[in-house]
């Protein structure tokens, strides 16, 4: 009964989003050209980013055994904006998929160094961690700023730091179809992902080869994040809220609930981008602004509704 519900809002969701906008839809020609050129990538781009940044979220907080963890609190999305910026200033005619790589890079290497700094955190509290990513992801934002600053281009770097889908045009928008790839990548290795939440010791002892599939994880990650940054900008608290909730309504089953993450996480963006539309009519708030509000208050109840999450460990 409950899948019934979530399909019947996701199709509610959908159709709201094909049809609300600034732009008229009565005109049967400029109606179907506005639908095909922006009302359909953008739905989808809500959609794909939501899921993306959902999983993303579950395979970091598995990876470093915290719940309270996020890509947002990792550095993920500055180390990508760090290499969109330089392949910027090295090559500012490439083409997007040369940006795309050369983000991920970046994002799998700053992600990779938050992983080295949290093996001397210490685990008895589990809210060190997540303060630890936050002044870590500060660092490598301040050091993208200061860059971006000193270069001329705040503009861009405040582009990829909206989160918000108003530019989302047919032709702009499909490498975020990288992330439904990665999404069944991910779905294939749910199991050795899962066994990483036990600690690197015990997956070891279960005949895992845990650097191995450590490395899988970041780059998925990886790939993940730096879609959704070079499309749409940063999305915070996706990768941390979802999971949250969609394991304490089913558990902690990975492979069972990755298609649930990835449709909430998806409906949760499409939500926040038709509130954001509907608020200023017809202006627009950027979703990732809605979503943020709306996360952290989530978060707060997270911390405080659940004695449980203090001694989560993945």
């Amino acid at each position: 009964m409950r899948r019934v519900v979530v399909a019947i809002g996701l199709i509610g969701l959908v159709f709201a989003s094909l049809s609300i906008g600034a732009a008229d839809l009565s005109s049967d020609q400029g109606g179907a050209f506005l639908l095909t050129v922006s009302r359909v990538p953008r739905t989808a781009a809500a959609l794909l980013a939501g899921a993306g940044l959902a999983l993303a979220g579950a395979v970091v907080q598995l990876a470093v055994q915290n719940r309270l963890v996020e890509p947002g609190l990792t550095g993920t999305p500055e180390a990508a904006m760090a290499g969109l910026l330089a392949i910027t200033l090295i090559a500012p005619g490439a083409p997007l998929m040369v940006k795309m790589v050369a983000a991920s890079t970046t994002a799998l290497a700053g992600t990779a160094g938050f992983l080295l700094l949290a093996r001397h955190v210490p685990r008895q509290d589990p809210m060190l961690l997540p303060l630890v990513g936050l002044i870590y992801a500060g660092i490598l934002g301040a050091g993208v700023t200061g860059v971006a600053w000193s270069v001329d281009l705040m503009q861009y770097l405040g582009t990829w730091q909206a989160g918000e889908f108003s530019g989302v045009l047919r032709g702009r928008y499909e490498l975020l179809w990288i992330i439904a790839i990665a999404g069944g990548l991910l779905y294939l290795a749910a199991d050795r992902i899962t066994l990483l939440g036990l600690g690197e010791d015990r997956a070891r002892s279960l005949g895992l080869n845990a650097r191995q599939t450590l490395l899988a994880g970041l780059v998925i990650v990886a790939v993940m994040v730096t879609a959704t940054v070079v499309t749409v900008g940063v999305l915070p608290f996706v990768g941390l809220i979802i999971p949250n909730l969609v394991s304490r309504w089913r558990g902690d089953n990975l492979r069972a609930n990755l298609p649930l993450i990835a449709l909430a996480g998806g409906t949760a963006v499409l939500a926040s981008d038709l509130i954001g539309r509907l608020i200023r009519w017809p202006y627009e708030i950027p979703a990732g602004t809605i979503f943020a509000v709306a996360g952290a208050a989530i978060f707060l109840w997270l911390l405080y509704a659940a004695p449980s999450q203090r001694d989560a460990r993945g």
